[in-house]
């Protein structure tokens, strides 16, 4: 069974990857990721040029009746300087792909983020997040279509790696063209849909209190609860973006079916979220022996059989 996808000059052999914020903080985390048969590549911890506590906890809560999770982690990580080196040390030792996640608390911030990798012998991937929704006081850029048109035309003044997005949800069909008329007009060479979809709000039934400290309770919603966000999403992201620009699905993956839909839906990698919190790297074995079932089962021994084949009733 045929489970690999390609972006560019990098080939995966598998499809599923972790999602950036989850088991990805340390570099001990990294490689547990790395060293995991069942997938083709590690995200880092999107970075900001300095480390980050993140928010108070108590910042992540797994709902009742596997709903899903809500977090408020505010972006804790070791700092840009920190992932570089593990990035350079790492792309010499292993055949996976590397992401390289970065998310500044400004533009300018990403900028000179962007400009370090431009001038560092990094080979791999590099994804831009414009979409955290718990950083306090932060909006997220990619709902304001104007900034994100001018942070990527400033980032591809001259920036001359593989560099893609990470977007939040939509939730309204005009927001889909808009997106999609700002990110055709550059070289992107992925997108990444949806980060958790931002500020839900979950209440404690025995205590009758926010479930997380940050945000007075707000926080990002992820696992099962999203999935269905995460295929229109995938679908029309898909339909409208160039076909130079791959799409990775994210949001709502528990198991082998929920990543087949996402698949159908056109994406072109998979990553795990909140699942990879509850569960751990197990969840790749799992996930990739429930794809495979379902595969075999409708006949197909490989995924562009099924990549964007998604039916609608005429």
């Amino acid at each position: 069974m045929t489970l690999s996808a390609q972006i560019r000059d990098h080939h995966f052999d598998h499809i599923l990857l972790n999602a950036a914020g989850v088991m990805c903080q340390t570099t001990e985390e990294l490689d547990q990721i790395l060293e995991t048969s069942n997938t083709g590549a590690v995200v880092t911890k999107s970075a900001t040029t300095a480390p980050r506590p993140g928010n108070p906890k108590p910042r992540y809560h797994e709902m009742q009746d596997n709903l899903g999770t809500i977090n408020s982690m505010g972006l804790p990580n070791e700092g840009f300087d920190y992932y570089l080196d593990y990035v350079l040390d790492k792309q010499n030792t292993t055949s996976k792909s590397i992401f390289f996640s970065i998310a500044g608390l400004t533009k300018q911030e990403n900028i000179d983020m962007l400009h370090r990798l431009q001038d560092s012998n990094f080979n791999g991937l590099v994804e831009l997040n414009l979409s955290c929704p718990n950083v306090p006081g932060k909006p997220q850029t990619a709902y304001d279509f104007e900034a994100t048109q001018a942070i990527l035309e400033e980032a591809f003044a001259f920036f001359t790696g593989d560099l893609g997005v990470k977007l939040p949800p939509y939730f309204d069909i005009v927001h889909f063209n808009q997106i999609a008329e700002v990110l055709n007009q550059f070289p992107l060479a992925f997108v990444n849909t949806i980060n958790s979809i931002g500020n839900g709000l979950v209440i404690d039934p025995e205590t009758d209190t926010v479930v997380i400290k940050p945000k007075g309770g707000f926080g990002g919603l992820g696992g099962t609860i999203v999935k269905a966000t995460a295929l229109a999403n995938v679908r029309a992201l898909r339909q409208r973006l160039n076909s130079s620009i791959k799409v990775i699905g994210t949001g709502g993956v528990t198991s082998g079916r929920d990543v087949y839909d996402l698949i159908l839906c056109g994406a072109d990698l998979i990553e795990i979220g909140s699942q990879l919190a509850i569960e751990g790297t197990p969840v790749f074995d799992r996930v990739t022996d429930e794809l495979t079932a379902i595969l075999k089962a409708k006949g197909y021994d490989n995924l562009n059989r099924v990549r964007g084949q998604l039916q609608i009733i005429e």
